[in-house]
């Protein structure tokens, strides 16, 4: 029985030291297998990129601008378009929709109905300011902005054939354009684009896209006498249109 003992504790030996052995032949090599390789390095995590401009849609535009979009008729029997720009009410549109009108009248987007009085003009950039002698309940002053750019997205709101609040879209397709007005005179720096316009768009509102009010509508291109759109439209940039205005000479 001792003598078996023994030799079991003796076998017992061997297969540690086999395991040992084996142990640190795997460490070798492991270490060995490894020198020379570059450190790991973590992963680059991704960036933040930069939050792009808010684009609101053709319809979110149209829901932003029609409370400050007025209807004007005038006598004799023109119509047109405005624009409310304060909170007092003033308004701005085209001067050939105004001139020369014995009465104005003016609609806001709530139905109120008002008569209005110029109250100052630009002949030569085709801008008029209109008082109302009545406000709405709620006066929503457009947004304005500037800074337009050939190929950026812009929309017009506008009476235009007596349609009311008329919503088109299209590209600013030119900048510092000069064009005859109605009047004879020349028109100077203005923006040319492809949204639809027609008679009764003048005076209305060209938004960019994020529904600020960058010009007035004042004119439209056409070859013939007809008088409709075939392409070619043109505003008054906002700052222009905004610093115009004088008292009108009395």
């Amino acid at each position: 029985m001792l003598s078996l003992a023994r030799g079991w504790l003796g076998t017992q030996k061997k297969i540690v030291i086999v395991a040992l052995v084996l142990i640190l032949t795997a460490a070798v090599a492991f270490w060995l297998g490894t020198r020379g390789r570059p450190a790991p390095t973590a992963a680059p995590k991704p960036s933040a990129s930069a939050k792009p401009p808010e684009q609101l849609t053709v319809a979110q535009i149209f829901k932003t601008l029609a409370p400050s979009v007025v209807f004007i008729r005038t006598e004799p029997h023109a119509i047109g378009t405005g624009v409310v720009v304060n909170a007092d009410g003033t308004i701005l549109t085209a001067h050939h929709v105004v001139k020369g009108a014995t009465g104005i009248e003016v609609t806001f987007a709530d139905g109120t109905i008002a008569k209005a009085t110029v109250n100052g003009v630009d002949e030569a950039n085709d801008i008029a300011t209109l008082v109302p002698d009545q406000l709405p309940q709620l006066v929503v002053p457009a947004v304005l902005g500037g800074g337009a750019g050939i190929g950026d997205q812009v929309v017009a709101i506008g009476n235009q054939l007596a349609l009311v609040d008329t919503t088109t879209s299209g590209v600013v397709s030119g900048l510092n354009r000069t064009i005859t007005g109605e009047s004879g005179a020349e028109l100077k720096g203005l923006i040319q684009f492809d949204a639809a316009v027609n008679p009764g768009s003048s005076g209305g509102p060209l938004v960019n896209a994020k529904g600020q009010t960058i010009g007035i509508v004042v004119a439209l291109a056409n070859p013939t006498n007809a008088g409709t759109f075939i392409g070619v439209g043109f505003a008054v940039p906002i700052g222009t249109a905004v610093g115009g205005g004088r008292p009108p000479q009395l």
